[in-house]
């Protein structure tokens, strides 16, 4: 396993030189995707790093990735070489933590998906560096495969030391933030889930409100998303065959769990519905737990809220949908308005290109116009240039997973521990509780 080992650092070494040497298309694709996966930051060698590491199987030349490009250009590679590195493409980016120290190595877990590991250190990691490392330490690095059992530090990481529940859910949280690509990289099944969640969700969402598009004041709508969701528990639990006349005591006893541990997950949560919504999950074996969804607490007093739902992109909540769209059905002289409007649409990142393409089918003449007028530019054609300017203002084609998806239960159980701890904490003022940034949609 050594001379593996020592074996896979020098094919990545030598990978890595290929790529940072190369020019034209390679050099173009790298500038680019360091500058889109690199935080404000840039004096994290380690998260530059591990980016650069990522873009070597995750990053686009044309049609083939980095590492194909590599293997190509080096024809005198074994196919023991070759094998080796086309396994890389398991590689990826986690958030574990260390649960075992082995002579050579650790135990690792990856808390987005419980998966477990064996990790080796890599030849670059000093003796010093990785007898630091403690059993229940976090630490956020990316691992490559060298076996079919076991794997290796890509190259550095950043430790987190020994967290709490409440800092590792913000920990999860900030990956969930910056590593959104990664979340479920080592389990497809979760992802797939994942996915399959906001499709139920946007049906679930249109059967309930009649519409994929509602508008309301925010006070209005923030309650009845609470109705929405109650009504999809009890949906669920119907379907499940669960009695929904018993009692939460009855209901605990036939499913096996104690009533004191229900009871102090519902204080948690805050109420008893999410109780039972953890009860019911228990039941059907589920794997992933649909996130609270809430209004945020800054459109909760505005006058007018919509809520869009998609079976891809998920949910967005806009105040000023309506105005935007009053403003392109009539010409009612509010120019300055309607451009302001139109700026903070283009620039603002939580409007998602199918809101773009929605307003386009849906006002093809108006907004045509109005993006001619704004954008200074009389030949604009909303067929031929809209893709390339949400291009421009830097609106993906495709989604990200959303925030509405479900998330495993593991994380759904650590986010409500987090939260009763920091909730029950002696040294906070009960006035000043500050929610933990985790899985919660808030």
């Amino acid at each position: 396993m050594d001379a593996i080992r020592s074996r896979a650092w020098e094919l990545k070494q030598d990978l890595i030189e290929f790529v940072l040497e190369a020019e034209g298309e390679l050099a173009v694709a790298l500038e680019a995707y360091v500058a889109g996966h690199t935080s404000k930051d840039r004096s994290d060698m380690t998260q530059r790093d591990m980016v650069i590491d990522s873009f070597l199987t995750e990053g686009k030349v044309g049609e083939k990735t980095p590492l194909e490009l590599y293997i190509e250009n080096r024809p005198a590679l074994s196919e023991t070489d070759r094998n080796l590195l086309l396994s890389w493409q398991r590689s990826f980016t986690g958030l574990f933590a260390v649960t075992q120290i082995l002579p050579d190595g650790f135990e690792l877990i990856n808390w987005l998906t419980a998966k477990h590991y064996t990790v080796k250190p890599n030849p670059a990691l000093s003796p010093e560096e990785i007898g630091k490392l403690k059993v229940g330490d976090i630490l956020l690095t990316r691992i490559v495969p060298v076996s079919d059992t076991c794997w290796m530090f890509s190259g550095a990481y950043s430790p987190m030391g020994n967290l709490g529940k409440p800092k590792l859910a913000v920990a999860i949280g900030n990956f969930k933030t910056q590593y959104k690509n990664h979340l479920y990289s080592d389990a497809p099944d979760l992802l797939e889930l994942a996915w399959q969640s906001v499709e139920r969700y946007h049906r679930e969402f249109t059967d309930f409100f009649g519409s994929d598009e509602v508008t309301m004041p925010g006070y209005q709508l923030n309650k009845k998303l609470a109705e929405f969701q109650q009504a999809v528990m009890q949906k669920r639990l119907a379907a499940a065959g669960i009695d929904q006349s018993k009692s939460l005591a009855e209901l605990a006893e036939e499913a096996g769990v104690e009533s004191a541990e229900i009871k102090e997950a519902a204080m948690a949560a805050g109420a008893d519905s999410k109780a039972v919504q953890r009860l019911f999950d228990s039941k059907e074996n589920s794997k992933m737990v649909m996130p609270n969804v809430e209004l945020p607490a800054s459109l909760k007093k505005a006058e007018q809220v919509t809520a869009l739902a998609h079976p891809r992109w998920g949910q967005v909540f806009l105040p000023t949908y309506s105005r935007f769209k009053t403003l392109l059905e009539t010409e009612d002289g509010q120019d300055l308005e309607r451009q302001k409007l139109v700026r903070s649409y283009l620039e603002n990142r939580e409007i998602h290109a199918f809101i773009w393409h929605r307003l386009a089918q849906q006002y093809p003449t108006q907004l045509e116009k109005v993006l001619r007028e704004v954008l200074g530019r009389p030949d604009f054609s909303l067929e031929r240039d809209l893709h390339a300017l949400l291009k421009e203002f830097n609106k993906p084609d495709e989604p990200e997973l959303p925030e509405i998806a479900s998330v495993p239960v593991h994380l759904h159980d650590l986010f409500l521990d987090a939260f009763a701890e920091v909730n029950k904490s002696p040294s906070k003022p009960k006035g000043n509780k500050k929610p933990v940034k985790g899985f919660k949609r808030s």
